[in-house]
């Protein structure tokens, strides 16, 4: 297995853990915020969703300038829309992953700001550290969200304080 094809593996392997937190995110919650300075319930979550789809994107590219990047944070509107957010995505996420060669998942990548360059990585980085990596960071913002808020939280790798499956 190539380490292409183990990043998409693992991109498959965190869906269903991903879902099972979107599902909780309560819609009379979506705008409710921790603190002044951090995003919406809406906004994260809907961050959390879109992150496989559009991240992938970034892997058709050779650079990226932060100057692209959307100052408004989309809000989610319902569950549903986070679910369709997530499905496109991933189906998104795994075509693109899927279509790279070996030489152009290794081809550099560069991040850059306002043309200065922050770091140049392989596209293969890109699908590890920007994608995945920065996926789990954010759900893992969220389960501390819905904490806060006195929601259940579902099991994402063996059990948490409110689910056990091995009980």
């Amino acid at each position: 297995m190539s380490a292409l094809q183990a990043l998409i593996s693992e991109l498959e392997q965190e869906v269903p853990a991903t879902r099972r937190l979107l599902e909780r995110v309560p819609e009379d919650k979506l705008t409710w915020k921790p603190h002044e300075k951090s995003m919406s319930l809406g906004q994260l979550a809907y961050h959390i969703a879109a992150v496989p789809g559009n991240i992938s994107n970034l892997l058709l590219l050779d650079n990226f300038d932060t100057s692209q990047l959307a100052r408004e944070r989309p809000t989610a509107k319902s569950l549903a829309e986070l679910m369709k957010v997530l499905d496109d995505g991933i189906a998104n996420a795994k075509k693109i992953m899927s279509g790279l060669t070996d030489t152009q998942a290794t081809a550099p990548w560069k991040f850059t700001s306002k043309e200065k360059e922050i770091f140049t990585v392989p596209k293969i980085g890109v699908a590890r550290t920007i994608l995945l990596n920065h996926w789990y960071h954010h759900r893992g913002q969220l389960t501390v969200y819905l904490r806060l808020l006195d929601v259940n939280l579902p099991i994402t790798y063996g059990r948490s304080a409110d689910e056990d499956p091995f009980t």
